[in-house]
């Protein structure tokens, strides 16, 4: 069930403010950029394309503390990986 509800889940992540939003699915699979048009300058692309990482990164990072968040508790109920010693 867990698995589902991350599998179905969007997350997002913003950088520069909100100029550039990026949205992930649960499993941390890209599902969109927007940019806000004032981001856009012809003379420094290089600022852009750090604001699209940073929103990128900051969305994976929404789905990996909801993959916690979901799986946690089944991971920790099975003794970590459910093998003695790990």
């Amino acid at each position: 069930k867990a698995q589902a509800e991350l599998a179905e889940a969007e997350l997002t992540g913003t950088a520069g403010g909100g100029l550039v939003t990026a949205t992930v699915s649960g499993s941390g699979e890209l599902k969109g950029i927007r940019i806000d048009p004032k981001a856009v300058d012809p003379e420094d692309v290089e600022t852009l394309e750090d604001l699209v990482v940073a929103a990128i990164r900051n969305a994976n990072e929404a789905a990996r503390d909801l993959t916690e968040q979901k799986m946690g508790p089944v991971a920790g109920g099975m003794g970590g990986l459910g093998i003695p010693g790990f």
